[in-house]
């Protein structure tokens, strides 16, 4: 439930001193502390100052800021400046302590805060908060570390370093600049005694509620930071439980109630939130330990109808991460070895790693020269999502000859790690299939984000609907910049909005799942409008002075959406990827010029067309264009996309 946050701004020490009435000395604690490890912890002839840093075991944000520290503990250590790690978390044991620095290779001394005496002197209000102080008292710089991480934020780089800069001051015999910031991490939880006569307990009230929305993912082995079953690990989050749930973070779900019904929402109910605040409020009180009911038994391993068919990794060796920055989409293409077509019914993304694996795509490539229906989608994992199994008579066809292509996404979480993740399939026979289920793509490639601009917004458009079909799933795709997201059915009488996502969070590539497939028959046309803010304003923005287009790296962008579409099995044609449309997007039957097509395939060459022999190879075209689009354009199947094939392919799209 930690997934998610807000990286506030940097606040001038004055104003933050006078709203948090933050101490500006500290008593000087006594002259011996005694380690985890059982060492002294003392002040030698050498140190003039004092770094605290205040960190928990599971926090992601404080485990993600451990090896930076102990690389600044390194660099300072020999100008004056003594380390010390502080933990102050009731359900952190100094055996969780002790795992922790080992894990993230921490080689300054731990104190172990168990009564939170010296965090509240402090007044500490997040773990991977520091604290410098002198060695009179003088607390010299407070707050974070420097603005890379936040809950929900992973910047490829620190734009600003406050404890570095701070530190470097002090050493030079400077007062530093800023010598206040407001902290990142997870909020702290005070330790008091539980209300015995409160109505809420975690045995008989809370258990249900985070069986149903949490445990999924907060469980050992998965990718929430803490085990939702430990009834004194949850106690000891509860401040932070409340706060993610308060912002509308956690359960991780972004569309809006108001339209659309989705099978797969994760929604809280305004009671269950109410019963959590109580909860917590109350002082978190267990209840009867005794009858605490078991969490479900859920299976690490396939959750298909059967085990599968086929099962394909996703290459041969694992695939390390870095225990942290910032990870690029990685792409492996691998072989499965089909001789004969195949009819998928189920699919499931198994993560080799659940707790770095952010989110895996996988998508199907055919043989050159193949007719085939859609983009190629074939499954997905998110944390938390299901896997994909189709109604009876639905299935997904996979042409023999093809090959898979896995997008994955990682999140570093403080330690190196090593994926290798796969994808497994149940068939079934194709007398059996009553219905083909393929996916289409709307997007538009061709727009530009203006710097400091915060509602950009860009429309695209499919005009080609098989009338006999049904749409059964939608996928939103924007990057860092990505604001909203609104879907809408166009038909002869109305305009309906199918889907709104108020709040598109890159961090979860959310496919809605409608409850009942929407007939495309009486439907002429389905648009969406994406909206980016590349303001300042926006804490994920890579840059907001840079003009922003179409990219597959994260700090370019995208107006993408898949839809999962499925037609009786009465038709033999196969449909085309997509409709872009830019400027046009509200027209009901838009009908592009060839000039337009010709404007369009000059600048694709212009931008791929890196050996300008006027024509894009294979591996001149990007990922996103390799994944998406190239087969579809290449008409000859000679792995060469030709300005002829460019003005054909657009001008078909666009319904000329």
């Amino acid at each position: 439930m930690l997934e998610h946050g807000r990286l506030s701004r940097v606040i001038p020490a004055f104003v933050v001193l006078t709203c948090l009435a933050v101490p500006a000395t500290a008593e000087v604690p006594p002259d011996a502390w005694t380690s985890v490890a059982g060492e002294a912890i003392e002040w030698s002839e050498s140190d003039r100052w004092r770094v605290y840093c205040f960190l928990g075991c599971e926090c992601p944000v404080a485990r993600l800021y451990g090896q930076r520290l102990q690389k600044l503990a390194a660099e300072f250590s020999s100008r004056g400046v003594q380390w010390v790690g502080v933990n102050s978390n009731v359900q952190d044991s100094i055996e969780d302590i002790q795992q922790f620095t080992e894990t993230l290779s921490i080689g300054f001394p731990f104190y172990r805060d168990a009564d939170q005496q010296w965090a509240k002197q402090l007044q500490i209000t997040r773990t991977a908060e520091v604290i410098v102080v002198a060695r009179d008292g003088t607390i010299e710089y407070r707050g974070r570390v420097d603005d890379q991480y936040a809950p929900g934020i992973t910047r490829p780089r620190a734009a600003r370093s406050e404890l570095r800069d701070a530190l470097t001051a002090l050493c030079d015999g400077r007062v530093p600049a800023v010598r206040i910031t407001e902290p990142v991490g997870c909020a702290m939880t005070w330790e008091r005694e539980p209300d015995i006569d409160a109505s809420v307990t975690y045995s008989s009230d809370v258990v249900p509620i985070l069986t149903q929305h949490c445990y999924e993912c907060h469980r050992a082995g998965e990718i929430g930071p803490f085990a939702m079953n430990d009834p004194y690990e949850v106690r000891g989050w509860a401040e932070m439980i409340l706060e993610v749930i308060d912002d509308g973070r956690m359960p991780p779900w972004h569309a809006d109630p108001a339209h659309g019904s989705f099978k797969n929402a994760r929604s809280m109910k305004a009671e269950e939130i109410a019963t959590i605040r109580a909860w917590v409020r109350a002082g978190a009180p267990l209840g009867n330990t005794e009858s605490i009911p078991s969490f479900p038994k859920i299976a690490s391993g396939w959750r298909l109808e059967h085990e599968p068919d086929l099962v394909v990794p996703m290459r041969a060796e694992s695939y390390r991460v870095p225990a942290s920055g910032t990870v690029e989409y990685q792409y492996f293409v691998v072989d499965p070895h089909l001789t004969e077509d195949r009819w998928v019914s189920g699919a499931q993304v198994i993560p080799g790693d659940a707790s770095i694996v952010h989110h895996a795509i996988v998508f199907m490539r055919p043989p050159d020269g193949e007719s085939f229906s859609g983009i190629g989608w074939l499954t997905a994992y998110v944390p938390g999502q299901m896997a994909t199994r189709f109604p009876p008579g639905y299935a997904r066809r996979i042409p023999a000859g093809s090959k898979f292509v896995f997008q994955m996404h990682y999140t570093p979480n403080g330690r190196e790690s090593f994926d290798r993740s796969q994808v497994g399939l149940t068939f079934v026979d194709e007398p059996s299939v009553t219905h083909e289920v393929f996916t289409l793509a709307g997007l538009d490639q061709d727009f530009e984000i203006p710097p400091g601009v915060s509602n950009a917004r860009v429309e695209a458009r499919l005009n080609r609907l098989p009338a006999d079909s049904e749409l059964l799933t939608v996928s939103p795709h924007m990057h860092l910049r990505g604001k909203s997201f609104e879907l809408r059915a166009i038909s002869d009488t109305s305009t309906d909005i199918l889907l709104h996502v108020p709040r598109y969070d890159f961090n979860w590539q959310h496919t809605y799942e409608f409850t009942q497939g929407i007939p495309l028959a009486q439907i002429n046309a389905i648009e969406f409008t994406a909206t980016f803010d590349n303001s300042s304003d926006n804490p994920f923005n890579p840059d907001p002075d840079e003009y922003v287009m179409w990219g597959d790296q994260t700090w370019e962008e995208m107006a993408l959406a898949f839809f999962e579409v499925a037609r009786p099995r009465t038709r033999t044609e196969h449909l085309p990827v997509a409709v872009i449309n830019a400027t046009d997007s509200k027209s009901p039957q838009p009908a592009a010029p060839s000039d337009r097509a010709i404007a369009y395939a000059d600048e694709f060459l212009q931008d791929m067309d890196s050996d300008r022999d006027g024509r894009v190879a294979w591996d001149e075209a990007t990922n996103v264009v390799r994944a998406y689009s190239f087969q579809r354009i290449d008409r000859d199947g000679d792995r060469f996309i030709t300005r002829e094939e460019l003005i054909q392919a657009v001008d078909e799209r666009r319904g000329k």
